[in-house]
């Protein structure tokens, strides 16, 4: 078996070496910060899976004085087959000098035999002073590619890449914080053509997170569909004294009930960051924002649940029953969301607001006493508003990388990143939503909660491959 392909990344100060590494290598404990000098010392960065090390990026501080390096290395040059060996004899004259540490510290990964990722910055203009690096990395006689990251505005690619051409036989543009997977997974294949020992292992690696990509599809499945089903059979109780008077107690029982509810969809959006690998994600939260807005209020239930015309007739297909008994308060009567009461039989449906998800009732105790207890919620739409919105988290969170080190802030987008989004019912096949409303149906009803997690699992893993494909 061939060994891991083994890469430094090098260029530049501050010209995003540490993000591509952090994006590359899956892995948001790659120190990013936006001043120059953050990384002073190499360290290495294996990409792993199922415990084995596909390939390993070095981090590497960037170049400092290239320009007086390589007039040193000239003032030593014989001839083209002795450039490697000025570079060595550059390392070991210099290192722990003090006057070219990063030149030396970058340098020796790559005359341990790495292969080469010079870095640049597309957003700003080209210049020559950069071609001293360049020299140099071409003097070590490495195999070598270009990376054309654009961090700002500017657009200088065009002028970039007929320099680097001149240096690198392969160049590409690569903006680590925003490229999606099979970006990612192209560039891997395009490291494969720098070395003739590293294109099996290169393609292996790719296949491999190919793989893992459907792995991760079914970890989320499970776990949306745990907190899915935790949601609908979650209640809270209070234990009533003698003569104690319920409706006292009915408010806050219902604010625990949503906090509740509330808390268990936070713990659910940790659990999908924490299976794509992102562990320190910072979520930004507000009252303005659109997903972290109440889970409760009006306006977004009707944005992520079912619409009227599909409420309808899920009630009305689900039997649901006549009155006020079952609870489907759905918070707002501007919205037409209400309870949906049962089909009649004419098949007629009409509406009728709580604005309560649902309402606290009194149960009489078998030994004695009474309960009172807020949920679980038998409300139709509700299991499709947790739903809608759990997917288009996880839309972002797929197709967020590893060096994005900005505060998620779900509800901020444009009309056009969301749009769509409200009819993701509408999208899915008959057979599908169908499936998904018998699983709620056996919920509400109460029935088994381990069979409803792994029928919603197999049911929700096509969903999620499809809309991360």
């Amino acid at each position: 078996m061939s060994a891991a392909p083994l890469f430094a990344v090098v260029g530049h100060p501050n010209k995003g070496k540490s993000s591509i590494v952090s994006t590359l290598a899956q892995d948001d404990s790659v120190r990013i910060a936006p001043e120059a000098g953050t990384t002073v010392a190499c360290r290495r960065y294996p990409m792993k899976l199922d415990g084995r090390v596909q390939y390993t990026l070095i981090d590497t501080p960037g170049f400092q004085r290239a320009r007086r390096a390589l007039a040193w290395m000239r003032e030593r040059e014989t001839t083209a087959a002795e450039h490697r060996a000025v570079v060595e004899a550059f390392v070991e004259a210099h290192r722990g000098t003090g006057r070219f540490d990063d030149e030396c510290e970058l340098l020796a990964p790559v005359l341990e035999g790495a292969g080469i990722l010079y870095v640049v910055d597309g957003s700003i203009p080209y210049g020559p002073e950069y071609e001293a690096e360049m020299e140099i990395l071409r003097w070590t006689g490495e195999p070598s590619m270009a990376l054309i990251n654009p961090i700002g505005s500017g657009d200088y690619i065009a002028a970039w890449r007929s320099a680097l051409e001149q240096y690198f036989k392969i160049v590409r543009v690569f903006d680590a914080l925003t490229a999606p997977f099979e970006k990612r997974l192209e560039l891997l294949r395009a490291f494969g053509q720098l070395r003739e020992t590293w294109r099996a292992p290169l393609e292996e690696a790719v296949r491999a997170l190919e793989d893992e990509r459907g792995r991760v599809h079914s970890r989320v499945a499970r776990a949306i569909a745990e907190m899915l089903v935790d949601m609908l059979t979650s209640s809270a109780t209070r234990r009533l004294d003698v003569g104690a008077n319920a409706s006292f107690y009915e408010s806050a029982l219902e604010r625990e009930y949503e906090d509740r509810l509330r808390q268990r969809e936070r713990e659910g959006r940790r659990a999908v960051e924490r299976v794509f690998g992102h562990h320190r994600i910072e979520r930004r939260e507000g009252e303005v924002e659109l997903l972290d807005q109440d889970l409760f209020s009006s306006e977004h239930w009707y944005f992520w649940g079912l619409n009227r015309r599909q409420l309808v007739a899920t009630g009305a297909a689900g039997g649901a029953v006549v009155g006020g008994a079952v609870d489907v308060g759905v918070g707002g009567t501007s919205l037409l969301l209400g309870t949906l009461l049962g089909a009649t039989v004419g098949g007629a449906t009409a509406w009728w607001s709580s604005g309560r998800l649902a309402r606290a009732r009194v149960l009489n105790l078998p030994l004695g006493g009474r309960l009172l207890r807020c949920g679980p919620t038998r409300d139709v739409n509700f299991p499709y508003v947790v739903l809608g919105r759990a997917l288009y988290h996880h839309l972002r969170i797929a197709g967020r990388t590893h060096a994005n080190r900005e505060a998620l802030a779900l509800g901020q987008e444009s009309e056009g990143e969301v749009s769509g989004m409200e009819s993701w019912v509408e999208r899915l096949p008959d057979d599908r939503r169908k499936a998904l409303e018998r699983s709620f149906r056996s919920l509400r009803r109460g029935e088994s909660a381990g069979g409803a997690i792994e029928e919603l699992t197999a049911q929700l893993e096509p969903i999620l491959a499809e809309a991360d494909a």
